[in-house]
């Protein structure tokens, strides 16, 4: 295979990132359930709209691309819910490494290197560019969830604590976007979205 038919293969094998479905519900769609590519989409321009509120230098080129792959190896391993039981998530990581190698590996071998290295780094959030990308992963869905009156919180009795913890994470990376997390989030339980504990 030469390197456009290996391009053109992954091209084509991505396309089923569209099939995946998440807990986040899509309220101007009758409340259908989002697509994983959707969320990409989604998430790599709201990185764009927010970047102003990240403390630190990041090169958002960077961090767009991470956000736009970060979730391709759902393809192979599935979308796991925030709040699944510790069960479900066990195996999570192995799965996607897997996924990875698998997806990542359809195209030319430096772009192989390439797109598997940036995939790791937003995975492990050491750097600025991913710390700042895995915020915006962090906050979207409390966003969706709070315009859509508690949304999968309601469904799955998400509790306070859960999403402040799964949210933390804005913190350090992003303070104001952190102190209006938090806004939301008491909101979400005066509201009953959320469960007080």
């Amino acid at each position: 295979m030469n390197d456009l038919e290996k391009q053109l293969a992954f091209i084509t094998e991505i396309d089923r990132l569209k099939a995946v479905r998440r807990q986040t519900m899509v309220k101007p769609d009758n409340n259908r359930r989002e697509n994983s590519a959707e969320h990409s989409w989604h998430i790599a321009l709201m990185a764009q709209v927010l970047k102003s509120y990240v403390e630190e230098p990041v090169d958002i080129n960077r961090s767009v691309s991470m956000l736009l792959i970060h979730d391709i190896v759902e393809i192979d391993a599935g979308d796991t819910f925030a709040f699944a039981a510790q069960h479900e998530l066990d195996n999570q990581e192995e799965q996607e490494i897997a996924a990875a190698n698998r997806l990542f590996g359809l195209l030319p071998d430096e772009q192989f290197e390439a797109m598997r290295a940036l995939w790791i780094e937003f995975e492990q959030a050491e750097t600025a560019d991913a710390r700042f990308a895995k915020a915006m992963d962090r906050i979207l869905p409390l966003i969706q969830n709070m315009a859509n009156n508690g949304g999968t919180w309601v469904e799955h009795k998400v509790t306070k604590q859960q999403v402040l913890k799964r949210n933390q994470y804005l913190q350090a990376v992003t303070p104001k976007l952190w102190a209006y997390a938090c806004q939301q989030i008491d909101l979400a339980v005066q509201n009953g979205w959320l469960i007080d504990q």
